[in-house]
């Protein structure tokens, strides 16, 4: 078991006031660079309070795109484990940062690097956090780079929702301490119904906004995609995104369905008016096209006229429907491309 920073604060300092970590709190989120910097703290705590690492995320390799619009950052976390976390300079003129919520994943997409990992660990909080606090730490060592970070997404490594109380608490976290909304973080899902339904009834839960990585409306086409999809999930979905808008919909509030195209396999234009007919029974819903990034697995992007084509069926039914820009696919750091290999021993 992974101690957290505030466990280990509690037994380095058990008759602190409770303000005191708060401070702490704060202090964290702060541009300061070190326990040291933390001078609101009596000087006993900040000589005493070293064995608490100031970060638990350590840089191992950047690497930055062409155009240097987006920056993948290789970070080491406990156990000698390795994770990838992006920067994306975004429409705003600010920048988004991607995060990984576990090392590897369970769900076994066909498209996703990062599934063929398998799920190693869970992430801490703090190290969910932290990538935050890296990317923070980042601009301000890269003045060059300006803006401030913006948004986030839950779009890295990991189902976020099979980590549900980790990456809950960092969303309470990051809300808290920094001037980022919640209409400015997204958490993407596989589509973890026993999670979801539990988002309904948490009233810790932070109502951000949601992106369901739906892929098909056709069951046998998505169970094709994601093997972790079974028949009667999309009539589920479809239940609870109706009960989800209704509590928490609004004009800002909407509901994401993520969509990959895969050349053959789910860009056709049966496929796109079976979406179309379950965007439309639910409500207020947005597709987001994801042209297919190359992970050396066994499917294809779809061209760039069959996505155009998509898209106007989409949009003929009334459905609001977007392709994303594919962002620092030279770096492998586009959707479905993060994935760290093992280390093997030399001997």
């Amino acid at each position: 078991m992974i101690q957290s920073r505030h466990e280990h604060y509690l037994s380095l300092f058990p008759t602190e006031p409770a303000f005191r970590w708060k401070q702490i709190e704060q202090g964290l989120f702060s541009f300061a660079s070190s326990w040291e910097d933390l001078t609101a703290l009596s000087k006993y705590m900040r000589e005493n309070i070293g064995s608490i690492p100031w970060m638990s995320v350590t840089e191992q390799q950047i690497q930055v795109s062409r155009n240097s619009d987006t920056h993948k950052a290789l970070l080491r976390v406990e156990g000698d484990k390795d994770i990838e976390t992006v920067l994306m300079r975004n429409k705003r003129e600010a920048w988004t940062i991607c995060v990984s919520s576990q090392i590897g994943c369970a769900m076994r997409c066909g498209f996703c690097a990062t599934g063929k990992m398998g799920l190693i660990r869970n992430l801490t909080t703090d190290e969910i956090v932290d990538q935050y606090r890296y990317w923070m730490q980042y601009l301000k060592d890269h003045p060059e780079l300006e803006g401030r970070i913006s948004n986030i997404v839950f779009m890295g490594m990991g189902e976020p929702l099979a980590n549900y109380e980790a990456v809950k608490d960092a969303l309470n976290l990051i809300l808290k301490h920094t001037d980022i909304g919640r209409t400015r973080i997204t958490v993407s899902t596989v589509g973890v119904l026993p999670r979801l339904e539990q988002i309904l009834t948490d009233k810790d839960w932070p109502h951000i906004r949601l992106a369901v990585s739906l892929h098909s409306a056709v069951a046998e086409t998505r169970k094709q995609i994601v093997p972790t999809s079974y028949d009667d999930f999309l009539p589920k979905l479809g239940d609870w995104a109706k009960r989800y808008l209704y509590r928490h919909g609004n004009r800002r509030h909407h509901l994401t369905f993520e969509y990959v195209m895969l050349k053959g396999v789910n860009d056709t234009p049966d496929q796109a008016r079976a979406l179309a007919k379950f965007v439309n029974r639910i409500g207020n819903v947005r597709v987001n096209l994801i042209p297919y990034n190359l992970t050396g697995l066994e499917f294809e992007c779809s061209t760039n006229p069959t996505i155009k084509a998509f898209l106007d069926v989409l949009q003929s039914k009334h459905v609001i429907a977007t392709t994303r820009r594919t962002m620092g696919d030279d770096i492998d750091a586009a959707c479905g491309q993060l994935a760290v290999k093992e280390k093997t021993s030399d001997t």
